[in-house]
């Protein structure tokens, strides 16, 4: 007999049944969120109107704070209001949305890192040809495949999800609908989804990581063909970019790369990475990068005036 499909919302349990701490997180949560819009939207803003900030690194750059607000949109603004909500439902069709736009945007900021790595190994370790390999053209194009590449990854997720039946428990323990605790709920043997789950985000995961560690362990070790100057910027801003994806990707492995299953650490794991790390995106790369904090100066200078 085939499965139906009962459920048309869920109830999210959030972070805390606590009171006096929901109120708490609230704050918190809610100052976060307003600090990841302004740092990703000043970077946004501050690559497209300076000139000087004309490189590759830059374009995507402000590409990858354009995905961490929004990102960052897509599941911060629901979990404040749950916070203060006693109604704390979130409909069928708004559960697949938010499922679909979180693995989206996810899918495509994890393939930007790589760009971004690509083009770091260029600039030191081809720098001569750099201008002409990373063109204007083959920029627009890779990025176009990070957004191919995220949406790909989001639609097998939305694919799967769509099709599981709901037939009888709609509680979902977290503040996000994600695969693993809709997996949970389904009236059918989730076993082989599960697995496909884990290749689709853990193996992924996981090659990208390793991936990314390698490409930036060989540009570090050809650092010493460089000037003192020239190694000073090139660790600098590939230990920015180092400690992006350390922050990233490691979350994301723990929770992905295990059997199909919730564990009540998730959660804080995955308000890490949803939450933590749009936040600290702009301090980690506007910090460590003079010509960046050059041009915001410069900004604020012609605000002001």
């Amino acid at each position: 007999m085939e499965q139906r499909n009962n459920v048309t919302e869920f109830v999210l349990l959030g972070l805390t049944q606590s009171p006096e701490g929901q109120k708490a997180l609230f704050v918190v949560f809610l100052f976060i969120y307003i600090v990841t819009m302004m740092g990703n939207l000043l970077i946004v803003v501050t690559v497209m109107v300076s000139p000087t900030l004309d490189a590759p690194m830059y374009f995507f750059l402000g590409y990858l704070s354009f995905m961490d607000a929004v990102y960052s949109t897509t599941i911060t603004p629901n979990m404040i209001i749950e916070l203060v909500d006693e109604k704390k439902t979130i409909s069928f069709q708004a559960c697949m949305s938010q499922l679909f736009m979180e693995h989206l945007f996810g899918g495509a900021e994890i393939l930007l890192l790589v760009v971004m790595a690509y083009d770091r190994y260029v600039a030191i370790c081809k720098p001569l040809h750099y201008l002409t390999i990373m063109n204007q053209r083959v920029c627009i194009l890779l990025l176009l495949l990070t957004w191919v590449g995220g949406f790909l990854h989001a639609v097998v997720h939305l694919l799967f999800a769509l099709n599981l039946p709901f037939c009888g428990p709609n509680i979902i323990d977290h503040f996000v609908c994600d695969m693993y605790p809709l997996l949970k709920l389904a009236c059918i043997d989730t076993y082989v989804i599960g697995l496909t789950v884990v290749a689709n985000d853990g193996a992924i995961c996981v090659a990208i990581f390793v991936l990314l560690l390698i490409s930036y362990g060989v540009i570090l070790h050809s650092l010493k063909n460089l000037s003192q100057e020239g190694k000073r910027k090139a660790l600098s801003t590939c230990g920015s970019h180092i400690t992006v994806v350390v922050l990233f990707f490691v979350p994301c492995i723990f929770i992905y790369v295990r059997p199909p299953s919730t564990l009540p650490i998730d959660k804080s794991l995955t308000v890490f990475y949803t939450v933590i790390t749009p936040m600290l995106n702009p301090l980690i790369y506007t910090l460590r990068n003079g010509e960046m904090k050059s041009a915001m100066k410069k900004l604020w200078t012609r605000i002001r005036k």
